[in-house]
Formats: structure tokens, sequence, C-alpha cells
């Protein structure tokens, strides 16, 4: 299939009135998504939130096929609340970042539409393939457009697709050439880049105001599986069973029960454990030299194999994390935690995964002693008390913790070699005799010592220079003296399952639950007890509340 350049397919688009002549290529993306600010105050007002990087892959995976690749680079997204999909709500698109999204779409688009694909994918067959064929190219733009834009298109919109397809297939002799440069064009237009919510009067309660059919099956969607809907979800819309609340909870318990809620946990755990970050975790080779890219992605992928076996296959209740001694190991990381894990799996292949519990008297259980977690919230060449600590209450509590002044001395933290502070206690409590340190280490601290026998890679130890190590301490009032008794205590901490409904309730609607909405928030943390603390359910629940579809007046 013909390639081109940025400027040649500039021409097509302009010419079928897709972008303006004056900025040929470039999609006003400030007139629709203007960028925002990191952080907002929490409304209920409909939002745009931009495909994260595996959103967008998932979706061109499930349109195209599995065997699309993504090519590129997405621009970052800010962490909001604790949340990147909050994030995404919140970020506009720049001249470059547009330029990667076509770069993109370019390839998705020769790849789908190519000799070995393009029968799977158009419906039809054009009377001449040197020539347009305006009714081929809709069915098949019809088809794939709904999948796009999460809606079907309107009429003005069809025509413009259409329009661009026929130009291009009669200016270069080729429909499939034409239909590939339509394709384009939707994939860098902001109704595919931007999960767009549409609001309307509600039908159930007069004066307000709900997504529409649509936009309550986007939501639904990503929500479960992250991606868009699927044309069983799509039709519901379509039929206006969604409206409905026997055609939402139908639709509920179908995407509760597919395979694909994996997917949608995952992601959702990825974002609130900042797993992302775990991409620019780096250690010294000298004292880690276990600790490489391998590991990290197994130890990213040995936390998501717990949650989702725990809360998914088990349906077990979520604050089971912070003790359960089942998790899953590869060879690899059973060298980080020193115990033998056998494999049949030849060298030079992809580790194979063994279910493992660890045995009673075992340092280790629950997430918080896994590598993934102790890893990240570490420095490079040294554990972090604090760090720890700090990540605790704002990742598993969401209690904020303030950042350090910006003139602390932190010399005596960071030298492990002096003789008179062996371990990272005594460093900490020399530090904190600072009157403006003690307040912040005295809720950080405590915690994070208790984790203080896993090393920066996660290795157990009992000594650092030769001292044994304290991990004793209290956490809200609630003594502990290990990583054990502290994710005991820690799971009975009302704030560890309030937390996860915050964080999940912001996760769906893509912003913090507004004021108005408190009373919600605490029926819903209150069927989460009920229910005995099942994710599942959690995320069942959230979903057929009305107050999930909300929206105040269009503006």
């Amino acid at each position: 299939m013909t390639r081109f350049t940025l400027p040649r397919i500039a021409t097509f688009l302009v010419a079928a009135g897709v972008v303006a002549a004056a900025t040929p290529a470039v999609i006003d993306f400030a007139s629709v998504k203007a960028a925002a600010p990191a952080a907002a105050e929490a409304t209920d007002q409909a939002l745009m939130r931009r495909l994260t990087p595996q959103q967008y892959q998932r979706i061109v995976s499930d349109v195209f096929g599995v065997d699309m690749e993504i090519q590129g680079r997405f621009e970052p997204v800010p962490r909001v609340s604790g949340l990147l999909e909050v994030g995404t709500g919140k970020v506009g698109l720049t001249a470059s970042g547009f330029q990667q999204y076509y770069t993109i779409a370019q390839g998705i688009a020769a790849k789908a539409l190519d000799e070995q694909h393009r029968d799977f994918l158009v419906p039809c067959k054009p009377a001449n393939a040197q020539a347009a064929d305006a009714a081929c190219a809709q069915q098949f733009l019809t088809k794939v457009g709904e999948l796009l834009y999460r809606r079907p298109l309107a009429a003005d919109e069809m025509k413009t697709q259409v329009d661009l397809a026929s130009k291009g297939a009669n200016d270069l002799k080729n429909f499939y050439t034409g239909l590939a440069l339509s394709l384009e064009s939707m994939m860098v237009q902001p109704q595919f880049i931007y999960r767009q919510e549409t609001v309307v009067p509600s039908k159930s309660k007069p004066g307000q105001f709900e997504l529409d059919a649509y936009s309550k099956a986007t939501r639904l969607s990503f929500f479960f599986w992250d991606t868009s809907p699927d044309r069983i979800l799509m039709d519901a819309a379509k039929d206006g069973s969604l409206d409905t609340p026997a055609g939402m909870k139908k639709q509920i318990e179908r995407l509760a029960a597919s395979p694909r809620l994996e997917d949608g946990m995952r992601s959702f755990f990825v974002d609130m454990l900042q797993f992302d970050q775990l991409d620019l975790v780096g250690k010294d080779a000298t004292l880690y030299p276990n600790f490489t890219r391998n590991a990290v992605d197994d130890a990213r992928e040995q936390t998501l194999r717990t949650i989702t076996d725990h809360l998914i296959n088990q349906n077990g209740d979520y604050r089971g994390l912070f003790t359960t001694r089942k998790t899953f190991l590869t060879p690899m990381l059973g060298s980080l935690y020193r115990v033998s894990v056998r494999s049949d799996v030849p060298n030079g292949y992809p580790q194979e995964w063994t279910a493992y519990q660890y045995p009673e008297g075992d340092p280790r259980a629950g997430i918080l002693t896994h590598v993934s977690f102790v890893s990240l919230h570490s420095h490079p060449g040294r554990t972090s008390p604090t760090i720890r600590g700090k990540a605790m209450r704002e990742v598993m509590l969401c209690q904020k913790v303030p950042d350090p002044p910006g003139n602390v001395n932190f010399t005596v933290v960071q030298d492990t070699t002096n003789p008179l502070y062996k371990t990272a206690r005594e460093r900490l409590n020399a530090h904190a005799t600072e009157a403006m340190c003690t307040g912040c280490h005295k809720i950080t601290d405590p915690i994070g010592l208790a984790l203080e026998n896993f090393d920066s890679d996660g290795a157990y130890r009992t000594s650092e220079n030769g001292a044994p190590i304290d991990t004793n301490g209290t956490i809200d009032g609630k003594p502990f003296n290990n990583a054990l008794t502290l994710g005991q205590v820690v799971s009975q901490l009302p704030a560890a399952t309030s937390c996860l409904v915050n964080r999940l309730s912001a996760y769906g609607l893509g912003r913090d639950v507004p004021r108005s909405q408190g009373d919600w928030l605490k029926t819903i943390q209150a069927s989460f007890a009920t229910n005995g603390y099942r994710v599942t359910d959690l995320m069942k629940t959230l979903a057929a509340s009305p107050e999930f579809y909300q929206s105040a007046a269009p503006k």
C-alpha cells in the first residue's frame, strides 16, 4: 500500500474538510480540549478523557485484530488525586503529540487494509478496486466508526469520511488507499483519542442530567474491561435497554462475568499502586546483581497475578491482600526471595509461573512484602523507611503526607557507613531531631521501619551493618512488630477499605467524587462492608448506581 508523509495526507484532509487549511494536518485540539491544571475541585461535570496507551492498544486489537502492534510513544499524563485515570481528563494534546498519533494511525490503517487483512475487515468488495466506491466505503466506515467513536457517526461525520475515501481513491487510483486515508483521519480525531461524554436530561429525575446511553456504555466498558464497548453493549445503548434498570443490570452482570474483567482490574491496580513507575526503577548492579529488568517485569506480574487470583478467582476479601501467603513465582523471582522455584522451561524461554504459598513462619505475607512494593519505594542503593511509609499512607490509605521542606539536610540519613548509626532506624532517629522533620516522620517512619527486613531489591535480611534490625512500631495507635503483623493491622484499618472505594469511584468517574455525592459514597462504603469487601461486588454496586452516570447541566 502507498505510504504518505504528513504534508501529503494533509492535502487530502484539507480537501475533505477534516482539518482547516490554515493549519494543515494539525487538528486544533485546543478548541476541543484545552490543557487543564494538574488539580481541580471535584465536580459532576461530564468529561473528556484521553485514552491511555494500554486502552489505545486494546481498542486497536479489538477492532482490527490482535496482531496489530502500536509503534510510537504517547505524551505523558499527570497523576491527579493518586490516579493517572483522573489525570487523563485534565490534559490536552500538543502538535508533536498529534504527530505521534498520526504516525501510529498511518501504520494501523496500512496494515488493516493490506491484502492480508482487508477481506476480514471490509464487509464488501468495491465495484472497481482502482476507483471510489462510496457505498462500500460507507459500509466499512459505519462498522469501524461506531467502534472507534463509541457511538454511531452523525450524518455530516459520515459524509466527510466517505468523501475523503472517495477523493483519495480517485486521485490515487486505489480504493483501499482512499479507505486508509479516511481511517487515518478518524484515528486522529478527538472523537477517538478522547472518551467524550454526552449529557442529556434524566429520564427518571426531572430537572437533572445524566450521561446518554452511548456514554453510559463507554463508562461501563472502560470501568470493567478498560476498553471500548463491544457490539452487545453498543446494541443495548442503541435499543434503549441500557437506560432501564433491568437492562443496565443485565449488562453489568455480563461484563463482570467475562474473563475480560481481569484486564479491567489489572488496569485499576496498576494505576492505584503506581506500577507505571516500576519502569523507572533501577538498582545499583554491584549491590543487587539479581535485580534485572526481567526481574522488575516479573515483580509487577507477581503482584497483579496475586491480586486477580485473590479477588476474581477466589472472590476473596480485599483486606486479605495484606495478609495472604498465596502468590505466584518464577525462578527469577525465587532468586530474589531465596526460595526454590522449579521450572521445566528450557533456558532462554519465557519464565514459567508457579503457584506458591509461603509456609507458616516465613517472614513474607501480603502484597506489602512483594518485591514490586518494597523495591519501587526504595533508593537505588539502599532502603527508605520514609518513602515506604509515605507510600503506605498515600497509596493504601489515601492520606496525604506533606513534601519535605527544600532546605532539609539528609546527610545523616544517607550515610550508611556512619559507625554511630548502623541501621536505618538509628539514622532516622538522629535526623528527626530537626524540628521541621519530626511531624512527618512520625506518620511515615514507623510503617516503613516494619519493612526494613526487606532490602532495596526485596531480599530478606535480619541485620544492617552487623546490627540487628528493629521492626517494632505502631500505626494509628495499633502496635505491630514486623511486616506480617503490619499487614494484619493495616487490613483492619477502616482507611484501607474506604481508600479503595474512593480510588475505584474516582477511577470509574474520571474525577474525585464531589461533595454533593458524599452521602452516596458513604452508602457504597457501607455496601462494600456488608458484602464482605468483595471488589467485584463493589464494582457492580458502583456501576448500578444512578449517581455513577449523574452529571451537571451541560455547558
